[in-house]
């Protein structure tokens, strides 16, 4: 044994090191931390509470339960990203099941789940409701599988809930029943999130609830809340931090306008705003007393133009974090630029993604303005259907600390429309210039030489998604000498098992490659799995597909082996 590191062991009696130990959170930090010794191992392996699971079939529930004996909050994402975008089946797998069944075991007094396009059925959320008495904090984000029926076993029976937040999943909405179940004797909900919902709730449960949780401290509500019914709301919750509202239409209005400002004004700790479901010019001012202490406004529900947002943003000085539609244009983004010297991340969406007319939403001119203006810029998600090289180079001069920059240029395969060149040097001043560059989505014209220049200069790249680009299997070859790649994503590009193949040396220190529409064999995905048995090699086979042809592939490393739960379309090799 290495005489230093028996040294630093003999230091900290095992008691001391755990207390220490419990201290640091991110779980990049304690893995690092358990790779130090045998002691500092069995030290971390105690003292975790929270374990992250980026893949849930990267390991098996049987073995985390195994290494991490104490845990309180588990985190598991599922299926991968691009089932956003429907390109797995809905019955691939990812059931969360079989992981509380494990949990039930091992962990029964399991506080905190946090899942992420996972399958959720009803039994699961009311097994998770009655067989962990202490649980406190659910959060779905982009799951599916169960209905409203699966939040009333969790209102019903979760008797200490602190956190219910429900985002974006696939929910079968059975009505606003649940919302009346949470029990009278509940005060401890911090966290309440239901905006992605659609049915009307009962109003009257609702402000009970929101009256009798003193430390509410988020609240996200759907459409169906009018303005009349959020003014109610703020008046018993002057202490939120976080706010989702209801619709801002007109004729869903009673009182007087000054008594809903009032409330706003009234909101001291308001941080972040979202909401405002159908938003017009006449009742947006009564959110202006809140807004000068806002750092997050999201508006990607509200269609508003460049003279709404100007007005509004004019309140707006202190903002790190905006989302936007389309629909405010370049002027709108202009007055960004104007308004908002703080801002650190910028998301602009396609308020109608199919309508192809040119003359609506927002340009390079957009872009270029909002880098000029906001020079603490290090985070964009950005929609446009037309965009320039020199744009994209302005951008990264003006704004060089971005960590995410993901520029999508929604007509496949389009070019700098100015000089009709590739897009190549644009994305290629963004890797060169912007040195701290984690993620990134490229679009547009793209030969190989963009993904030259990301092999070559992005250096902390974590995250690439890759759509309709490159020239030849080069272009994949390329990125796979990002030293820091950990997840590839790419669909519709020429990479055949020349490009698959080149990344047998890198794998396995990923956490996982999408590949779909491109030109691998099952030949080619069959030599990886046989290299790399490390490696899970799925093939999704679609009914229309060629025998021969994979044409969607996942690649993942696992220490838990081929899923047993595959469906009979998911070929392990």
């Amino acid at each position: 044994m290495d005489p230093n590191k028996k040294r630093v062991d003999s230091l900290f009696p095992d008691e001391v090191l755990e207390r220490v130990l419990s201290l640091i959170t991110t779980h990049k930090d304690r893995s690092s931390i358990s790779l130090v010794s045998k002691s500092w191992y069995n030290a971390e392996r105690w003292s975790r509470r929270h374990v992250f699971i980026g893949n849930c079939y990267s390991v098996s529930p049987q073995i985390v339960a195994k290494r991490f004996p104490n845990i309180r909050s588990v985190t598991i994402k599922g299926k991968p990203r691009f089932s956003d975008f429907n390109l797995v089946p809905d019955d691939w797998g990812a059931d969360v099941f079989p992981w509380l069944s494990v949990f039930a075991t091992v962990y029964p007094f399991l506080e905190e789940l946090r899942l992420k396009r996972m399958v959720v059925s009803d039994e699961s959320l009311e097994f998770l409701a009655t067989k962990f008495v202490g649980f406190r904090n659910l959060s779905l984000m982009s799951c599916d599988g169960f209905s409203t029926d699966g939040l009333k076993a969790v209102a019903t029976h979760c008797k200490n809930l602190t956190e219910l937040d429900i985002q974006e999943n696939g929910i079968e909405d059975l009505g606003g029943h649940w919302l009346s179940c949470f029990p009278e004797s509940l005060t401890s909900l911090e966290i309440l999130n239901f905006a992605s919902l659609n049915s009307e709730v009962s109003f009257d449960a609702l402000e009970k609830l929101v009256s009798r949780c003193k430390s509410l401290r988020v609240l996200k509500v759907n459409r169906n809340i009018s303005l009349d019914q959020l003014q109610k709301l703020l008046l018993h919750a002057p202490q939120l931090m976080e706010l989702g509202t209801g619709t801002f239409m007109q004729e869903l209005v009673s009182g007087p306008l000054t008594e809903l400002k009032n409330a706003f004004s009234n909101c001291k700790n308001l941080l972040t705003l979202s909401g405002l479901w159908d938003a017009t010019p006449l009742y947006l001012p009564v959110i202006y007393p809140a807004c000068a202490r806002l750092t997050f406004l999201n508006l990607s529900y509200a269609t508003l133009r460049s003279v709404e947002l100007a007005n509004l943003l004019a309140h707006c000085k202190s903002l790190r974090r905006l989302w936007l539609l389309d629909t405010v244009g370049d002027k709108g983004l202009e007055a960004v630029g104007s308004c908002c010297p703080l801002l650190e991340e910028l998301r602009v969406f396609p308020a109608d993604p199919f309508d192809e007319e040119m003359n609506l939403g927002v340009t390079e001119v957009g872009f270029i303005s909002v880098s000029r203006g906001c020079p603490k810029l290090h985070y964009t998600l950005y929609f446009c259907r037309q965009m320039t090289n020199s744009a994209v180079v302005a951008v990264a001069q003006n704004c060089p600390d971005f960590t995410h920059f993901r520029l999508c240029i929604m007509t496949p395969g389009q070019p700098d429309y100015i000089t009709k060149e590739p897009m190549d040097e644009g994305f290629g001043a963004i890797v060169k210039t912007c040195t701290k560059i984690q993620r990134l989505a490229v679009s547009g014209l793209l030969t190989d030489r963009t993904f030259e220049y990301i092999g070559k200069y992005a250096k902390n790249l974590e995250t690439l998604s890759v759509a309709f680009a490159g020239s030849s299997d080069l272009g994949m070859e390329y990125v796979l000498g990002c030293p820091k790649l950990r997840k590839l994503e790419i669909r519709d590009c020429p990479f055949g098992n020349a490009a698959l193949l080149s990344g047998l040396m890198k794998y396995e220190s990923m956490r996982s490659l999408w590949m779909s529409a491109c030109n691998v064999t099952m030949n080619g995905c069959r030599v990886l799995a046989k290299q790399r048995p490390m490696l899970n090699v799925e093939v999704i086979k679609d009914e229309e597909s060629d025998d021969s042809q994979a044409h969607k592939v996942y690649v993942y490393r696992t220490v838990a082996g081929p899923r047993r739960d595959a469906p009979p379309f998911v070929l392990t090799l």
